[in-house]
């Protein structure tokens, strides 16, 4: 849809949305860059506090996907007109200030509207040396693939819709959602150059955002299904809460993604749109163990996924029992 817009002649600015990276990147002139983002969407858990706290973490993640440090935010927020009580839209703000406070960054204010449906998010900005950017275009051949959390939110928030998720199940997803991506990022910037790419698993789900990560990065991105994490229980129901989201991910990768014998839950898995996910990673091979190891001590539920492989004739190829990789 932005195709057609003209190419921007700002040499400041590093990363623009023709990438589809996370956030977008501009230069200052003391060193340092700005990072921009923002991100908002309707309610997945009925809670209002847990929402907030949701929302802030989702949009505090794209900087954390691009190597920066969020430093303010700005909140987005849309409410229908007298039809939720004042209690209930404090504690929505409430629990994404707390986040923002965990996350040690300034809530300078906001906006606003009237809207028939509720959403509620946050515009983010940061800050990162411009040579230490992580973009979704440096995935080499040979790399190995990394995730920081478990698949399944978008199974989850529809069986919670439909009053058919187990509470041990939407305990799980919870704690993932609310947990901050600062921490991964923080291992993984200690890497320093042994990170090649980078992406947070959001609304495209993993097909779509390895896909562009893959076509920026001029690879094929190899994905062992058996591999993936999820949630306890979340294959178990994956077949009656597949989201409308799910099957637009499904329409929209499938062309690129080749995925023969794969079972029906595990590719629900790969095309589930994620909120708050995991961080997707391609390291150097040989430094990806201890950078797991790493990630593990500092409580990220982090393993490799996968592998990257020079550019064939899909973006993405999804494994299963023959094909699987070792590991």
């Amino acid at each position: 849809m932005l195709s057609d817009l003209p190419p921007q002649t700002d040499p400041r600015v590093l990363i623009d949305f023709r990438t589809s990276d996370d956030a977008g990147v501009y230069r200052w002139g003391d060193g340092t860059a700005l990072v921009q983002t923002i991100d908002f969407f309707t309610p997945i858990v009925d809670d209002p506090y847990t929402y907030g706290r949701i929302a802030a973490a989702n949009a505090l993640s794209d900087v954390y996907a691009m190597g920066g440090e969020p430093v303010t935010a700005l909140a987005v927020a849309g409410f229908p007109q007298d039809e939720l009580e004042p209690e209930t839209i404090k504690a929505i703000f409430r629990g994404g200030y707390d986040t923002l406070r965990d996350a040690g960054v300034a809530l300078l204010g906001g906006h606003t509207v009237r809207d028939p449906e509720v959403k509620f998010g946050y515009a983010v900005t940061g800050r990162v040396h411009p040579d230490r950017v992580w973009t979704n275009a440096g995935a080499r051949p040979g790399d190995v693939l990394i995730l920081t959390k478990p698949l399944g939110t978008g199974i989850v928030g529809t069986a919670i819709k439909g009053a058919r998720a187990p509470e041990a199940l939407v305990a799980h997803a919870v704690a993932s959602m609310t947990m901050l991506n600062r921490t991964a990022a923080d291992v993984l910037r200690e890497a320093g150059d042994a990170v090649h790419a980078c992406t947070d698993i959001t609304g495209f789900g993993l097909a779509g955002h390895a896909t562009e990560m893959a076509i920026a990065s001029g690879v094929t991105l190899v994905i062992d299904a058996a591999s993936l994490p999820a949630f306890p229980g979340v294959l178990e129901i994956a077949a009656e809460n597949r989201s409308g989201g799910l099957g637009t991910n499904r329409l929209q990768f499938a062309p690129t993604t080749e995925a023969a014998g794969v079972p029906d839950d595990r590719l629900d898995l790969v095309y589930d749109p994620q909120t708050s996910g995991g961080l997707f990673v391609a390291v150097d091979a040989n430094r990806a163990e201890a950078l797991v190891d790493r990630l593990v001590a500092a409580g990220m539920p982090a393993r490799t996924v996968g592998r990257a492989e020079a550019k064939g004739d899909f973006a993405l190829r999804i494994l299963w029992e023959d094909g699987r990789m070792g590991g």
